[in-house]
């Protein structure tokens, strides 16, 4: 499976036989849902809100946000349940494309979410 990232408001086009996922809690400023370019909003697969204030995308916190945002997907509930049904959307397809709002490249929870399957145990 090949994960590309994509800053939402840069996306405009699709990799063949992609699936295009949008993987922020909020929806991004300035796009209109008739408008949006993405297969499947799954913001459940998000960091909690909690989470994400505690961050603001500091980077002196992005060793620490990774930890609690990984903690967060491997509990049971709603984030786990998504990570189930994000693997359910990868399987069979040869490319991904994880779409977030954030201005930082390096240090957003779609960097994170990427290198969090990368990881498991028989990856995504």
């Amino acid at each position: 499976m090949n994960i590309i990232l994509h800053r939402v408001y840069d996306h405009d086009s699709s990799e063949p036989g992609s699936v295009r996922i949008l993987v922020d809690r909020i929806w991004p400023r300035g796009i209109a849902k008739a408008t949006a370019n993405w297969d499947v909003w799954l913001k459940e697969v998000a960091p909690s809100n909690d989470l994400r204030k505690w961050f603001a995308h500091d980077r002196e916190k992005w060793g620490e946000f990774q930890q609690r945002y990984f903690a967060e997907l491997d509990a049971a509930g709603p984030a786990s349940a998504a990570v189930h049904e994000l693997k359910k959307l990868l399987a069979g397809k040869h490319t991904a494309v994880f779409l977030y709002a954030a201005k930082d490249e390096l240090c957003n929870n779609a960097v994170a979410l990427k290198a969090y399957l990368e990881a498991l145990p028989g990856k995504a």
